[in-house]
């Protein structure tokens, strides 16, 4: 059968979070947990996904929606990309968010697509994609780190067996303003930092996040730690509407006086995780907000980086993008 022919699945739709997660549990691998889709639908078109049920998560209402909190603001896992970037609440204390999700695909797919299902989507890498039998897949072999390889959107970091790359624009932001991700499965919740959330290969080369069998993102909470800082976010892509970060950048400063008192950098496209730039960061705390900071800053941004065949522009881009985060906030 051709692609773009989806095979057969059961469909299921519970109406609330206990119920979706007796269905995960009783489905086991033979599930699949869908949001908005936008992901899910092209592993089920291509056929290199084939589960034999379906989980949509869309009608639970407690999953939807933002509270504002004495600690905060806890976004639920379904609630669309559109929204994050509308929200006023978001843009006025949490802009780098806001700015992250204006960046997000399409106008189209930031209607129907979901945070949760964002920051959990799989990497894009076309051999994994294209259902070959790589290391990721559960094969032998990383096709995509060959000399022969096209592979200028892969890695420069954290390369173990693979070197395919966390495609979320959400997840860097998440990661600066230290957000926590609530999971829930039928043995409770727990909690982990966005940080945490996301793992590399070494970790688990078949998972790109924490979540296990039988446990659904339910909520996102963000503390009010960095509201109303200075924010800055800047994504580089080979297309300005649709595609993938070939490298991004966001960033949470606070400033007092010219003087840089706290900041956190990640930057998504470079690691298979939201790779935290620490030494960036340690270079630019309590130093001034200047030229000469972010120059230093920037330049040792790509320290340790091991470029494959066709990526090395990721270098200069890297370093430019952490230079500008701290130069034009």
């Amino acid at each position: 059968m051709a692609k773009d022919m989806m095979t057969r699945f059961e469909l299921y739709r519970p109406a609330d979070i206990a119920g979706a997660l007796d269905l995960v549990d009783k489905l086991g691998s033979d599930g699949w947990l869908i949001a908005g889709g936008q992901d899910s639908l092209d592993w089920f078109k291509d056929r290199a996904k084939r589960p034999t049920a379906v989980v949509d998560l869309s009608r639970i209402e407690s999953m939807r929606g933002m509270r504002e909190t004495e600690d905060g603001l806890e976004i639920g896992a379904l609630v669309t990309v559109t929204e994050i970037e509308e929200s006023t609440l978001i843009q006025n204390f949490y802009g780098v968010l806001a700015d992250a999700a204006s960046r997000v695909a399409s106008p189209q797919i930031r209607n129907v697509g979901t945070i949760g299902g964002n920051v959990c989507q799989d990497t894009r890498c076309w051999y994994y994609r294209s259902g070959l039998d790589c290391y990721r897949a559960g094969g032998s072999t990383c096709y995509a780190d060959t000399p022969e390889a096209m592979n200028r959107e892969h890695c420069l970091f954290g390369a173990d067996r693979c070197v395919a790359v966390s495609p979320s624009d959400l997840a860097p932001a998440l990661v600066v303003l230290d957000a926590s991700m609530v999971i829930q499965s039928k043995d409770g919740e727990r909690i982990v930092s966005a940080e945490a959330f996301f793992i590399g290969p070494d970790v688990d080369i078949e998972r790109m996040t924490v979540i296990g069998p039988g446990e659904i993102l339910t909520t996102i909470r963000i503390p009010n730690t960095w509201s109303g800082a200075t924010f800055y976010f800047e994504k580089v892509a080979d297309r300005n509407t649709w595609d993938f970060a070939l490298v991004n950048v966001a960033a949470a400063m606070r400033v007092e006086n010219d003087v840089i008192q706290d900041i956190r950098i990640a930057c998504g496209g470079v690691e298979c995780v939201p790779r935290r730039m620490t030494v960036a960061e340690d270079i630019a705390k309590g130093s001034a907000k200047d030229e000469e900071t972010a120059k230093l800053a920037g330049g040792s941004a790509a320290r340790g980086a091991v470029p494959l065949n066709y990526n090395h522009f990721k270098i200069t881009l890297l370093e430019n993008l952490v230079m500008r985060a701290i130069r034009d906030s």
